[in-house]
């Protein structure tokens, strides 16, 4: 073995051994955390090298008898992960849970303010381009050439919609607000547009539809994990509303686990597990919808599935952790707050 893995692998084993019997709770839980987490970017990464650069996937290495290197180095990712998921955990001893989940929550927070700025840049871009389109200025506005490039989808898509997600990102590291009242606030004026329009003007476009068919769907989607943060989920609780502290953190742990991470990675893997996916399929031909004039987002509607299949996983991490802390009767319970805009 070479000496830096052999070093390693010493510094691990002794931080194993000095570990307190009572720490071990800690640190099973946050091992199982941190790797789950690890699982879920390494498996964003492996998806972006099969839709962007066609490599095979890990599914040869199960069920090829002779898979290819990029097989095994996709798999070997996940290691690769796990490991660096133990190696932080055992090195961060002084971390609490709560500590923990409130750095997932906040790396899940920055996931979905990012979407929302995607979908507010990608739809007002190119509702505005459906727009000029359907009334036949395009030409006049940027020229014949570029004009019939901007009617096909993949080059809508590349040159038009993925610099408008990088901007997104960028504003969503300065701007700390999720924007749900906002969002909620454009989805309302979209829909009393198209009512104006029509019944006043008797104007109606396909775009005007499709933007607020797209914004409803990224608002319930992305939402979602931030509503779970905020324990505003309608919960049946005949029998939980009557729980000890204790006994309601142990089933929010144990659903977490058996609900919120299964059903999120069988959304991941049957609609992002290949190139044929549900949800990979529609991204990789950025598919559109047949009304003509309309946005050319419907890809972009079908990955909202895996926005939200991604960031209730990541959360419902943070909240196995915060429902172990309760379990153990930790200080620092998070208290609900009222949605910021």
């Amino acid at each position: 073995m070479p000496r830096p893995c052999f070093s390693l692998a010493v510094m691990i084993a002794e931080d194993v051994r000095q570990t307190r019997p009572g720490d071990w709770v800690d640190v099973a839980v946050r091992l199982f955390s941190w790797s789950m987490l690890s699982a879920v970017g390494v498996f964003l990464l492996n998806n972006v090298l099969v839709l962007g650069l066609d490599w095979p996937g890990i599914a040869p290495v199960f069920f090829d008898p002779a898979p290819g290197v990029l097989s095994w180095i996709q798999m070997f990712a996940y290691l690769v992960g796990i490991l660096v998921a133990v190696v932080y955990v055992l090195y961060s001893p002084g971390r609490s849970l709560r500590s923990d989940g409130f750095l997932i929550s906040d790396i899940n927070t920055f996931l979905v303010r990012a979407a929302f700025w995607i979908v507010l840049l990608v739809g007002i871009g190119d509702m505005i381009i459906s727009f000029i389109r359907v009334e036949g200025w395009l030409d006049a506005f940027v020229g014949e050439s570029t004009a019939r490039s901007l009617s096909r989808p993949e080059f809508r898509g590349m040159y038009v919609h993925i610099p408008l997600m990088i901007l997104a990102v960028v504003i969503a590291s300065f701007n700390r607000s999720l924007g749900f009242f906002w969002l909620s606030l454009l989805i309302v004026i979209a829909e009393l547009a198209i009512v104006f329009t029509r019944f006043i003007f008797s104007y109606e476009q396909a775009f005007m539809g499709d933007l607020v068919r797209f914004w409803y769907g990224a608002l319930f989607l992305f939402a979602s994990a931030y509503t779970l943060l905020e324990e505003a989920h309608v919960r049946v609780d005949v029998f939980y509303a009557g729980y000890s502290t204790r006994k309601r953190a142990l089933v929010n742990a144990i659903g977490s686990i058996f609900l919120g991470l299964s059903v999120s990675w069988t959304i991941m893997i049957i609609g992002m597990g290949s190139e044929v996916g549900i949800i990979n399929m529609p991204v990789i031909n950025f598919e559109v919808s047949q009304s003509g004039y309309g946005m050319y987002v419907k890809y972009l509607m079908a990955s909202f599935l895996g926005v939200f299949a991604v960031t209730m996983a990541v959360q419902f991490i943070s909240y196995f952790l915060d429902a172990i802390a309760d379990y153990r009767g930790d200080p620092g319970k998070r208290q609900p707050t009222a949605p910021v805009a």
